[in-house]
């Protein structure tokens, strides 16, 4: 059962948005939602049935229509929803996306809660956040350029593991999660800065900002030298957890009770021509 105690105020929700919106100021590429778009939409193109209404949440608002491709519904887009304080009514949607900003929400088994309630019966759930092992790169020249007390600069993410135990506990029925990896090469620091900043995904952990020094992106620099390949360019990796799940529904397939199999698994594992 999920708990009542509120979660802490991990994320500043005021900086959390301010980092999306300077992101559409911005206008850069952030190549990173277009993959994620085409991932969500390969996704949907297996489900045959027809959906009446769609919320699509998130930094996926842009690509709404690529990722649904010609399926007629009615659109709700809310680029800069909380997940976890979502106002619609309950059973409001046959289809929730929300992807790029799962993992710096506040309360996100709340937030999955209320993506179930948003949904009617037999409604789906696309969502996508970045997991554990992503920016794994700039974490480590940052943590190396800190002479003194090191202080977070991006926040840690969940691995699939805890993600699909998340969508299990939330009540969503036919739950899948996997995982796919992005490598991106860089030839300098900024360029990599640069396109975290285009999708909006910075630091938005709550808390003082601490002055970093005039010399710290030189720190980096010299960090970074032993993890240079011999072209001179550096990899970092983006990890991305995809998630799908149905809102409960009497229609959908149930699993056999236990004990109701008329073949032994021992069986159909013993060797062939075996006796026992």
């Amino acid at each position: 059962m999920m708990s009542d105690v509120q979660p802490p105020e991990i994320f500043d929700r005021k900086r959390r948005r301010a980092l999306r919106e300077r992101a559409g100021r911005r206008g850069g590429d952030a190549f990173l939602w277009a993959v994620v778009a085409a991932e969500l939409a390969d996704r949907l193109v297996g489900v045959s049935r027809m959906f009446k209404d769609v919320l699509v949440t998130g930094p996926m608002v842009p690509f709404a229509q690529q990722i649904l491709h010609d399926r007629k519904a009615e659109l709700t887009l809310d680029e800069f929803v909380e997940e976890d304080r979502l106002s619609f009514e309950p059973a409001s949607f046959d289809l929730i996306i929300s992807a790029g900003s799962l993992d710096s929400v506040n309360d996100l088994p709340g937030a999955l809660i209320q993506i179930r309630r948003c949904l009617r019966p037999d409604g789906l759930f696309l969502g996508h956040m970045f997991g554990a092992g992503t920016l794994t790169g700039l974490k480590a020249v940052m943590l190396a350029a800190h002479e003194d007390n090191a202080a977070p600069h991006i926040h840690p993410q969940i691995d699939l593991r805890s993600a699909a135990d998340l969508l299990s506990r939330t009540g969503f029925a036919l739950p899948v999660v996997d995982s796919e990896f992005t490598a991106a090469r860089y030839g300098d620091l900024q360029r990599l800065v640069s396109d975290v900043r285009d999708m909006g995904v910075g630091n938005a952990l709550a808390g003082r900002r601490t002055y970093l020094g005039r010399d710290f992106i030189g720190r980096m620099e010299t960090a970074l030298t032993d993890r240079r390949l011999p072209d001179g360019k550096f990899e970092e990796h983006f990890a991305h957890i995809y998630m799908s799940g149905w809102a409960p529904s009497d229609n959908q397939p149930k699993p056999l009770e236990r004990g109701s199999g008329q073949v032994s698994l021992t069986a159909i594992l013993s060797p062939l021509g075996s006796t026992k």
